[in-house]
């Protein structure tokens, strides 16, 4: 498994370098200029001409972006134009309110994703799996921010059961009540896409004759769905649950600015809107390094459920 995910991180490693030229150029392209927000709206242009310099904007492009790849490797992705702090100290204060949104969205696509869709495959036909599709064809159509706005709007306004609106602290520390609507809002429209694809795989699987010998030993029909079925259906499915890591990524930048959630996404929001150049160049290389290491996870599991892909 060694070299396989040392070829893997081999491969990744000039998808990242692309992503942040592509995001370096498009951010060179907006009309806004970071010397002249440093200088104030009333400088001169000799005052601005000169920050520019001090910044190595009047530079050609690719010469900024070899000498900006240079620090990152170093560690160093300057400071925020517009806090003066470090753009690694703000990043580091994001990170983690990201992660915890991030993984709870996960535990509840997941598990119920897939245990809806097995439930579906079992009593295929039925009106359980009549409802269970609807219900997944409804998740699917729904956007994230509809989500957000209805369980804002009624479990957080109106019943005043949870709290809808920033981080009252890390999850061990008494923050889990504000993280359970940001989690269900990301999470909610995962779980369509899981239970219908689940459904589809097991539905698939259970037609093998593997499953019908193991029911042949009379094996009691939970063990022949949970062990036989279902692990065999998971390879497609975790498929798709990397594939939607670039969804959740996306959904967390809306989530985290409705719920005012102090994480990466609206961070790149806020520094892309304020032209702070040096902190979204920051945010956009976190998010992309999340996308791929979600990628290398799911190859690690392709192996773990199927090793005949290791040698592949």
């Amino acid at each position: 498994m060694g070299p396989m995910i040392a070829r893997r991180l081999l491969v990744s490693m000039p998808a990242l370098v692309g992503v942040l030229f592509l995001c370096f150029c498009l951010l060179q392209v907006v009309p806004t200029d970071p010397a002249l927000i440093i200088a104030g709206a009333d400088a001169s242009p000799d005052v601005v001409a000169g920050i520019r310099k001090d910044l190595g904007l009047d530079r050609p492009l690719l010469v900024q972006f070899f000498e900006y790849i240079l620090r990152v490797a170093q560690g160093d992705l300057g400071r925020s134009i517009i806090s003066n702090k470090s753009v690694m100290e703000e990043l580091q204060a994001t990170v983690g309110p990201t992660t915890e949104l991030m993984l709870g969205a996960m535990l509840l696509a997941v598990p119920l994703g897939l245990l809806l869709g097995t439930v579906a495959a079992v009593q295929r036909g039925t009106l359980v799996d009549r409802a269970i599709v609807a219900l997944s064809v409804a998740g699917v159509s729904m956007p994230v921010f509809f989500v957000g706005l209805i369980l804002m709007q009624y479990v957080g306004y109106k019943w005043d059961l949870l709290p809808f609106t920033g981080r009252t602290g890390p999850v061990w520390d008494g923050g889990l009540p504000a993280l359970i609507l940001p989690s269900l809002t990301l999470g909610s429209v995962l779980i369509g896409p899981i239970a219908r694809l689940t459904r589809t795989a097991v539905l698939e699987v259970l037609g093998a004759d593997f499953v019908r010998t193991a029911r042949a030993k009379g094996l009691k029909e939970w063990v022949v769905i949970v062990h036989h079925a279902l692990r065999n259906a998971l390879i497609p499915v975790v498929t798709l649950v990397g594939l939607q890591a670039a969804f959740l990524l996306g959904g967390a930048v809306v989530t985290e600015t409705m719920f005012s959630w102090p994480g990466v996404g609206r961070l790149a929001v806020g520094a892309i809107v304020s032209s702070d150049f040096p902190t979204a160049q920051g945010a956009i290389m976190i998010l992309a390094l999340a996308f791929l290491v979600i990628n290398l996870i799911v190859d690690v599991l392709y192996v773990a459920l199927d090793p005949r892909v290791q040698h592949s």
